[in-house]
């Protein structure tokens, strides 16, 4: 454990941006769930809301800076080849 202050400071305040970035990176990893589910039941209309909401929280989520830019739009990319897949 740190003894200086401004260690112990940083230990919190770490923890406390760990947590939230762990929250965020969860809620994306929900959102293209149920983006892949939609697309598994074969329902278009589903998935196309389903890909709204996963890119807005994808796109969150890098301006946050938990994702890079890249990987966020890695991300995007694939759920929108798979929507756009659907027959």
């Amino acid at each position: 454990m740190a003894n200086i202050k401004s260690a112990k400071k940083r230990i919190l305040v770490n923890r406390t941006k760990a947590d939230r970035n762990k929250a965020i990176r969860s809620g994306v990893k929900t959102a293209m769930k149920k983006v892949f589910a939609a697309v598994d039941a074969n329902d278009k209309a589903a998935a196309q809301t389903a890909l709204l909401e996963a890119t807005a929280t994808i796109d969150k989520a890098a301006s946050k800076g938990v994702y890079h830019a890249n990987n966020a739009s890695r991300k995007v990319s694939r759920l929108a080849k798979a929507v756009n897949k659907m027959a």
